[in-house]
């Protein structure tokens, strides 16, 4: 049995929130998205506070220390509280969300949906014109 200030870590992964479901956590880490203390891990193995994890999600990484220990899932508000991340680590994850976020605006909006009567007789205009050429 488990003592009280150890979890496994696909539980403290899913209890500090940063996957909804322990399977998608347990998922990340035999994906080799989660390191703890540098090297690969399975789901698992028992974190205690004090353990270094870095984390992958998309574009998104996180280097963190576990802090505490959860009885149970809390709120985001609380869950922020289980871990300490070091500041290179929030600059360099708010630098790649600031990157996405112009990437995003600076895209064109695609339209939404299937084409209306109107398009539908834009594009029946066209083919019908490029294929009597």
């Amino acid at each position: 049995m488990q003592s009280p200030d150890t979890m496994r870590l696909d539980k403290w992964l899913w209890a500090a929130r940063f996957f909804k479901t322990r399977k998608l956590a347990c998922e990340a880490i035999i994906g080799g998205k989660v390191h703890l203390h540098g090297q690969r891990t399975k789901p698992g193995r028992e974190v205690k506070p004090g353990s270094s994890l870095r984390i992958h999600k998309g574009a998104l990484e996180w280097n963190i220390e576990v802090v505490v220990i959860p009885k149970q899932r809390r709120p985001a508000s609380e869950a922020r509280t289980f871990y300490s991340e070091d500041a290179e680590s929030i600059s360099r994850r708010e630098a790649v969300i600031e990157q996405q976020r112009i990437l995003r605006a600076a895209a064109p909006s695609r339209a939404a949906g299937r084409p209306g009567k109107r398009d539908r007789r834009l594009i029946h205009r066209f083919k019908n014109k490029h294929s009597e050429s």
